[in-house]
């Protein structure tokens, strides 16, 4: 009705299938050593990595949220104004 289904969007788009990814996920696993990858991401955090490290917090305890600030020199408004219910 409203042309959603003919927005130009097709099934390559986004993010993959999870049959897909995991048929990724076993070929980089019969390829890669864990444990090494693991010794290599330790041995540039030592060496102070900055990359290395980020990689680790975000894995271990997640991205922190993101915030924006907003600020404008020529703008003022007063939201105390905006939301009063008389």
């Amino acid at each position: 009705m409203d042309g959603r289904k003919n927005n130009g969007g097709h099934k390559t788009a986004g993010r993959k299938a999870k049959d897909e990814e995991g048929k990724l996920i076993e070929r980089l696993d019969a390829i890669i050593d864990s444990d090494e990858a693991i010794e290599v991401l330790k041995k540039k955090i030592k060496d102070g990595d900055m990359r290395a490290i980020q990689l680790y917090f975000n894995y271990r305890y997640g991205k922190p949220k993101e915030s924006v600030t907003l600020s404008s020199d020529n703008l003022n408004i007063n939201f105390k104004d905006l939301l009063r219910f008389d």
